[in-house]
């Protein structure tokens, strides 16, 4: 009888742990997803942020966009210095694929250069700060040549390859001037591409694109001047300018970027948070600040 007892205790404990760490579970998606209860026109963010390496997750909430007929308009929050040529050409051609459903907007923040840029512009509409850094409409490959220091320390590195130009960018050797162009050719081809999407972006003859995509960098004031940015303004600017083209009457309802969390990670929040309320019972209390000579 006592065993049995036992196995009912321990069988009640494993039931509540699973409610327990189910409702984290829901809580934690429905935060994740960050999703206004409400009816109506909606407008939504896509941030875009930090070094473009991949493209999976901003492709997949365009197109979760793409078919929600509530949202009506989508902003991408741009702070990016660039990154992968690939990735920026898989986000660039699917903002051109969602331009086919709903108004694209672009809001740039402190940074979007290069690759973010090359995001930027395919959207309707490109609202920077005047001092947001963008452009440096330009490629760039570089290679380190090891040679001369791996002889001074006594090492030497051995290639076997099938293909002459294989081990092109080798740091164990000097390139050849064959592979130099090579390379430049690679690197032309990839710029122009860049060149002919500005131009089809911002509707401008790619002959007055060529003369700014030297690949150096404008303010957002600046770029404004040359064409390649439309108006002036925040990211609360940016969402005010996406309800008049689609018309939302009155404020709009804005579904913002997804914030993930695992449940550790709300697990320690919520302990930290319960530490913290209970040295404020005791009379201690946690500050940032600068200390002063005196302390």
């Amino acid at each position: 009888m006592k065993r049995k007892r036992i196995w009912v205790g321990l069988g009640v404990i494993v039931v509540l742990l699973v409610i327990f760490f189910s409702a984290l579970l829901f809580i934690g998606r429905m935060t994740e997803q960050r999703r206004p209860f409400s009816f109506g026109d909606k407008i939504a963010i896509v941030e875009i942020k930090g070094i473009i390496t991949q493209s999976t997750e901003i492709i997949e909430e365009m197109r979760q966009y793409a078919d929600d007929e509530t949202v009506k308009a989508v902003i991408l929050r741009i702070d990016s210095p660039g990154g992968g040529v690939g990735p920026s050409q898989e986000i660039h051609r699917e903002v051109v694929k969602l331009k086919t459903k709903k108004k694209v907007l672009a809001s740039m923040g402190s940074v979007a250069a290069s690759g973010g840029y090359y995001i930027a512009c395919a959207s309707d509409l490109i609202v920077a700060n005047p001092g947001t850094i963008t452009g440096s409409i330009g490629v760039v490959m570089e290679f380190t040549n090891l040679e001369e220091l791996l002889k001074k320390i006594g090492v030497k590195g051995v290639v076997l390859k099938g293909g002459e130009h294989k081990d092109i960018g080798s740091p164990f050797r000097e390139m050849t001037p064959g592979e130099k162009r090579i390379m430049q050719d690679v690197i032309d081809n990839v710029h122009q591409q860049f060149i002919k999407a500005v131009a089809e972006g911002r509707k401008m003859d790619q002959a007055k694109v060529v003369p700014v995509a030297d690949g150096r960098i404008f303010t957002g004031e600046q770029a404004k001047q040359f064409g390649l940015v439309d108006e002036m303004g925040n990211l609360e600017d940016t969402v005010d300018m996406a309800a008049r083209l689609v018309k939302i009457d009155g404020r709009p309802t804005v579904i913002y970027p997804r914030r993930k969390f695992t449940i550790w990670e709300m697990l320690a929040k919520e302990m930290a948070s319960t530490v913290v309320e209970s040295l404020h019972e005791k009379g201690i209390q946690l500050n940032y600040r600068l200390a002063s000579p005196a302390d």
